[in-house]
C-alpha cells in the first residue's frame, strides 16, 4: 500500500510539473500587446523621424556631444553641462544646426567636476523671426 501512495504521489508532481512547463511554453510564445502611444505624444500629422543622434563623452572636467543626424529634417541640438561644485557655473552651449546625414560635435567644461550633461533637440526648419526694433 505504501508503494502505491509513493508512486502516486510521484505521478502527481510529474503531473504538475509537465502542466507548469506547458503554461509557461504558451506565455512565451504568446505574443506581446500592442503598445499605446503615451500621453505626450503629438496628435498632429507630424512624422516622428526627427532628432540627430548624439552620443555624450565626459571627460574629467570637459564634456564633448558628437551628433549625427539620420533624418531629413535639420535639428537644432544644445549642449547642457552641470556642474558638481556648488560656485562652479553650470553652462549651456550655442545652438548647432545638424542638417540632414550631417555631424555635429558640442564642447562644454566645468573648472572642477561634471554632475550631469544633457543634449537637448528643436527642429530648425526655419529660422526664428528677428524681434522688432523699437525706437528706430
Amino acid at each position: 500500500m505504501r508503494a502505491i501512495r509513493h508512486g502516486l504521489g510521484a505521478f502527481a508532481s510529474v503531473a504538475v510539473l509537465l502542466t507548469g512547463i506547458a503554461v509557461a511554453a504558451e506565455v512565451r510564445a504568446a505574443p506581446a500587446p500592442a503598445e499605446e502611444l503615451p500621453a505626450s505624444a503629438p496628435a498632429t500629422g507630424e512624422p516622428e523621424n526627427f532628432g540627430a543622434s548624439c552620443r555624450t563623452v565626459v571627460r574629467g572636467s570637459t564634456v564633448t556631444a558628437h551628433c549625427q543626424n539620420p533624418y531629413p529634417r535639420t535639428d537644432r541640438v544644445r549642449l547642457h553641462v552641470e556642474c558638481e561644485r556648488w560656485w562652479d557655473v553650470d553652462s549651456d552651449s550655442a545652438p548647432v544646426d545638424v542638417a540632414p546625414a550631417d555631424y555635429g560635435k558640442l564642447t562644454g567644461r566645468c573648472w572642477k567636476e561634471v554632475r550631469s550633461a544633457w543634449v537637448t533637440h528643436q527642429p530648425a526648419d526655419r529660422a526664428p523671426e528677428p524681434a522688432p526694433v523699437r525706437g528706430s
